[in-house]
């Protein structure tokens, strides 16, 4: 009887320590998408991807991307494959495609020349010359095919002028049907978000306006465009509407419609909204990161809605937490939302070595621009993560940041080699991720387990890095603890300036157990569209607001177990 109480026990403690739940009954992906970043063609070394057109042709999506040496596809837009080609100019910046019947057309930027291409068969990456010259040379162009068939062109780039928009006649040669015709024009002094800066501060500074894209929903023609800069952290994009194609269009009282200032991965504008095949529709946007670089910039996916009223909107809460990509029509945010936590903020972290000036916190510090460097990228080198309890682990993006690299274009042998494993302990280790023998460049590496770990500490061993140094600038782990959500925020004071009605200060008591806080806010209490995600502040300042409309605002706590929302609604303001 007692060796069968000792081996019941044992049995116990195995299961504990080995407990593991099924989590392949949905796909997740992870802002930054997970691709393949190519690196730039000239100094400084650095990835870039920007300025998204996604397209539906025959069964599947393609999606263009500036300066990425071709484009990708995808049947569920979670696994994308990379398509390398040189039959169309894929140095070109904003890319745009269309489908018309069975031809794929493809249009990049120029102010010199604009030549339209066609394939039939992108998937094997051959096109060929479709017009070789348009009316006239257009930057950051967008298709729209209307339910009549009849299509219409949009550009437009400028701190100056404003965004345009023609028919074309692609029976013709796509010639221009009548003159462009302005359409949305900056108002910045109207409009916070479009003022530039990361935090919308340089008021006296013109915006950039660009990246136009239209969607028509219940005859509702939804004209898109982004400000105030692809470099900032407040890029996002917002939305005119009218009955017509080519307007005039009325400004949407709830802008931007996608809006993703801070977190990890902020930014989320010059992209395109695309409808999938159950009926959802998705914007992919433009992340900034911006350091090595200007144009160093990743992209980002999220979900769009549109509520009773026809209202635009799309929700960038947790933004760049784990996101479900569903296999049928959802109808809301909360269908989407795993509810897997950061478990890796601010954690301690052992490494084996650190680079001057990028020491091992800033891998959890949830700041894509920061990072941490070892002093090689050698196979000696390594990071432990203690995450100082006992968590369920269901997900891991490893953020490769690529120190001193020298690395232009896309070369073989771009790929990094490393493994992850966990532990209970700190001292004895088991496999999670093995990665030894990758052959693939994955910069922004997500990993959704197919059953979840529980673990106090994970470490991740470098075998290969394609260049440079082993450096990560985030080592984000995600799953649920087994304590307490934090206590509710209660009292949320909302300052609107009176002098400048684009702006407004929010502070708050701190929430006992919170690691970070949501404020979301809109233009009525039953359209709170806009999320600004922080880590430990309790007071902040958005700048981002129209000074003609009134907004109300709340705030909710979370942290490793959970979110806790608040009662209090505070508004008009």
């Amino acid at each position: 009887m007692k060796n069968l109480l000792i081996v019941l026990c044992c049995l116990l403690i195995s299961c504990k320590t080995t407990e593991h739940v099924n989590t392949t009954d949905f796909t997740t992906i992870c802002n930054p998408m997970d691709l393949s970043y190519r690196f730039g063609m000239e100094e400084p070394s650095r990835r870039e991807a920007a300025d998204a057109s996604i397209v539906w042709f025959k069964d599947r999506y393609y999606m263009f991307v500036s300066k990425s040496g071709g484009y990708w596809h995808s049947k569920n837009l979670a696994d994308w494959t990379f398509i390398e080609t040189t039959e169309i100019p894929v140095e070109e910046y904003a890319p745009t495609a269309i489908a018309i019947d069975d031809t794929l057309y493809f249009l990049g930027s120029s102010n010199d020349l604009s030549t339209l291409y066609k394939s039939v068969d992108p998937l094997a990456g051959t096109w060929q010359v479709a017009v070789a010259e348009l009316d006239m040379p257009v930057w950051d162009p967008a298709f729209f095919l209307d339910d009549d068939k009849r299509l219409y062109l949009y550009w437009g780039c400028s701190d100056v002028n404003p965004l345009y928009g023609v028919e074309l006649d692609y029976h013709n040669q796509f010639a221009f049907m009548g003159d462009p015709v302005a359409l949305v024009y900056a108002q910045p002094e109207r409009y916070g978000w479009e003022v530039p800066g990361d935090y919308n501060e340089l008021i006296n500074q013109a915006p950039w306006i660009e990246g136009a894209w239209v969607n028509k929903i219940n005859g509702v023609y939804y004209f898109q465009y982004s400000a105030p800069g692809t470099e900032y952290k407040s890029y996002a994009d917002g939305v005119y509407v009218s009955e017509n194609p080519l307007g005039p269009f009325t400004y949407q009282s709830h802008n931007p419609f996608v809006y993703k200032p801070e977190g990890f991965a902020a930014g989320a504008g010059h992209g395109s909204t695309i409808e999938d095949q159950y009926g959802n529709f998705w914007h992919v946007g433009t992340i900034t990161i911006s350091m090595k670089q200007v144009f160093e910039r990743r992209l980002g996916l999220h979900p769009v809605f549109f509520d009773e009223d026809g209202m635009m909107y799309s929700i960038t809460r947790f933004g760049d937490y784990p996101l479900i990509i569903p296999n049928h029509k959802v109808y809301s945010h909360d269908e989407l939302f795993p509810g897997w936590m950061l478990l890796s903020y601010n954690k301690p972290v052992e490494v084996s070595s650190s680079y001057e000036g990028h020491p091992s916190s800033k891998m959890t510090d949830e700041d894509i621009r920061t990072y941490w460097a070892a002093e090689t990228g050698g196979n000696n080198e390594y990071a432990i993560i203690d995450l100082l309890e006992l968590y369920d682990v269901y997900a891991i993006q490893i953020n490769f940041a690529e120190h001193n690299t020298n690395i232009f274009g896309r070369q073989p042998e771009l790929f990094h080699q490393y493994t992850v494993e966990y532990s209970l302990d700190g001292e004895t280790w088991d496999m999670l991720i093995d990665k030894s023998e990758n052959k693939s460049d994955n910069t922004h590496d997500y990993t959704q387990l197919p059953r979840k770990v529980n673990c106090r500490f994970l470490r991740i061993n470098n075998i290969r890095v394609p260049d440079g140094q082993f450096a990560l600038s985030g080592f984000r782990v995600f799953g649920k603890g087994f304590g307490d959500t934090p206590s509710e925020v209660n009292r949320l004071e909302v300052k609107r300036n009176v002098e400048d009605r684009r702006r407004v200060h929010l502070s708050w008591p701190a929430s006992d157990g919170a690691i970070g806080y949501n404020i979301n806010f809109g233009i009525d209490p039953n359209k709170m569209y806009h999320h600004y995600q922080v880590y430990d502040l309790t007071s902040l300042d958005i700048k981002s607001l129209a000074i003609d409309s009134d907004y109300w605002f709340t705030i909710e706590s979370f942290n490793e177990n959970g979110i806790t929302e608040s009662s209090l609604l505070v508004g008009p303001r």
